[in-house]
């Protein structure tokens, strides 16, 4: 029992190490403001000084730690919080609404996020020769798991290599397959190998996902899309849900509404313009639909968007 409690406190030590160790060099690499790139193509940085407002964004495939302070990220009406003690991992372009919880000036919010390539996944597999995975139905592509100090160990490393830029090219991609085959041997690796294996549900899911995001101003039909996805309509469409948490609709819905606000942001769109141009045949539709996502109808949102680049909150 003593031992037993010994190795606990040495491993909640060693994991607090290693997490301390990540919070000083994304500090010192972010300085007093969010840093997204880096000079590893697939490695941002995050820091925030306060909560941040609720936003929306696409998901990409990756992972994402949270060494100090928390985030919560909701997909449909599911909600995942990650904080300095757990990672959350994606395995497909994904729809959701982020918001950083805990976040101050003197304890900023500093995180990280990789991204995930399925080809490199796919490659992973067949080069360790790990098993495809059962066949069954598509879980969800979003999951919250414990983080773990061979994963904080990595992630050092890899930062570390910031550096040295000389060495960026030969040693990251090194590095970012280790971790890859941590994640892969660890609990989501289940997760990541049905998007690996071609074939599988998730992958067949994976490829309408992109198409979806190429051709989303055009009408949809979800036979044609389960066609291109070689699955039944019926089938497509549970895996579809299961793994996004909403349908080939909503998701087509929400791509739109997106597009036509940057339209109308950074292209000075009207609402009806950039509307059509998204694809929407009713101008009094797509603002009913752009107010439920972004709480307020196209004209007030923008205008509320540019008074807040400006610093002018009004």
């Amino acid at each position: 029992m003593h031992k037993n409690k010994a190795d606990f406190a040495q491993k909640a030590a060693a994991l607090e190490l290693g997490r301390a160790a990540l919070v000083e060099r994304i500090a010192r690499w972010t300085g007093k403001a969010d840093k997204p790139d880096t000079a590893i193509p697939a490695l941002s940085l995050r820091r925030y000084e306060a909560p941040t407002a609720p936003t929306n964004y696409m998901h990409e495939p990756s992972i994402c730690l949270s060494v100090q302070g928390a985030k919560r990220v909701l997909l449909g009406e599911e909600v995942y919080v990650y904080d300095a003690h757990h990672f959350l991992i994606t395995s497909v372009d994904l729809p959701v609404v982020a918001q950083v919880l805990e976040a101050s000036n003197e304890k900023p919010y500093l995180g990280l996020m990789l991204k995930l390539d399925p080809r490199s996944i796919a490659q992973l597999m067949v080069d360790s020769n790990l098993p495809l995975p059962p066949a069954r139905q598509a879980s969800r592509g979003m999951a919250v798991s414990e983080v773990s100090l061979t994963l904080l160990n990595a992630f050092q490393r890899l930062i570390d290599l910031l550096d040295s830029p000389g060495d960026i090219p030969v040693l990251a991609p090194l590095i970012q397959r280790e971790i890859l085959y941590r994640l892969l041997m660890g609990e989501q690796g289940p997760r990541l190998r049905q998007i690996g294996a071609a074939g599988s549900q998730s992958h067949q899911i994976a490829r309408a996902i992109d198409w979806l995001k190429g051709n989303f101003t055009r009408p949809l039909r979800v036979d044609d899309l389960a066609a291109h996805a070689r699955m039944s309509t019926s089938t497509f469409h549970h895996h579809f849900r299961a793994l996004t948490a909403m349908s080939p609709l909503q998701f087509q819905k929400w791509l739109r509404l997106h597009e036509a606000r940057r339209l109308m942001l950074i292209e000075h769109q009207d609402a009806a313009t950039a509307a059509f141009q998204v694809g929407y045949e009713s101008p009094s539709q797509f603002s009913r639909e752009y107010g439920r996502l972004f709480g307020a109808p196209p004209l007030r949102d923008i205008t509320n968007l540019r008074q807040i680049a400006s610093g002018d909150r009004a």
